[in-house]
């Protein structure tokens, strides 16, 4: 099975810690978040890995070749000349995820128990092009989903913008979740990704609101999940007794 772990992030919210490494290898109780990612992944079955890098990449590659790339086939998609945030960089790494399997897409700074197996599973068994795991978090920017968790738009409850223009929101009940950093796709979805709008840099989240409309996206909401973005001073604190405390 494949995954793709973003790991090119600058990281600019744990400074002064990015300022000489990149996020992916801040470590969390000992051990550096990229590591914790991978292991997860192989643990729920991932043997076939594309890790993107762009600040500090050297040191994400010197670290994955001195641990042997984990037992795993490692692959690097280089963005160490242009950062292509999310959307771009999943486009960039297709060499590498193309086929006739779907595959998992995690954040290094993402760190949870979510059995990602099940994820894995749950978008097989769906008729959706991609699965995103959401949560009732509290956030200013929820995706926005009707009663099939079927996604349909987005919203930002502090400056009241929707997105796509024209959805009927707040009138129609759509249940409002946030993304959670990890998502399952279908390589079929690389023919929307086609054209000038998706070339280059670009967020995956305007793109899966331009393709929600023309194919199934949908929201996965499991229950009594620990989640935590690591990619923040105080939740990285938090992680981190949270791993100390669950250390065997």
């Amino acid at each position: 099975m494949k995954a793709m772990i973003f790991a090119a992030g600058l990281g600019t919210r744990l400074r002064p810690l990015t300022d000489h490494m990149p996020k992916a290898l801040v470590p969390v109780a000992g051990k550096p978040m990229l590591e914790r990612v991978i292991l997860r992944l192989k643990e729920a079955g991932f043997n076939e890995i594309t890790v993107n890098i762009h600040h500090f990449g050297e040191q994400i590659i010197d670290f994955l070749r001195s641990h042997n790339y984990f037992g795993t086939e490692l692959h690097i998609s280089d963005e160490r000349g242009m950062l292509l945030d999310t959307g771009g960089g999943i486009k960039k790494a297709r060499p590498f995820l193309d086929g006739e399997e779907p595959f998992l897409v995690h954040n290094a700074d993402i760190l949870t128990d979510l059995d990602l197996a099940a994820l894995y599973r749950h978008h097989l068994e769906s008729s959706a092009e991609s699965t995103l795991l959401v949560g009732e978090r509290k956030t200013s920017r929820y995706l926005l989903f009707d009663a099939d968790c079927h996604l349909h738009g987005w919203v930002n409850k502090s400056t009241g913008e929707v997105k796509p223009e024209g959805l009927d929101y707040p009138e129609e009940p759509y249940r409002e979740l946030a993304f959670g950093g990890i998502h399952v796709i279908s390589p079929s979805l690389f023919r929307l990704m086609e054209g000038e709008r998706w070339d280059g840099k670009f967020s995956i989240i305007p793109f899966y609101l331009s393709a929600c409309t023309r194919t199934r996206i949908q929201g996965y909401l499991p229950e009594n999940i620990r989640w935590f973005d690591i990619g923040k001073p105080e939740t990285l604190a938090e992680a981190e007794e949270h791993c100390k405390s669950s250390a065997p």
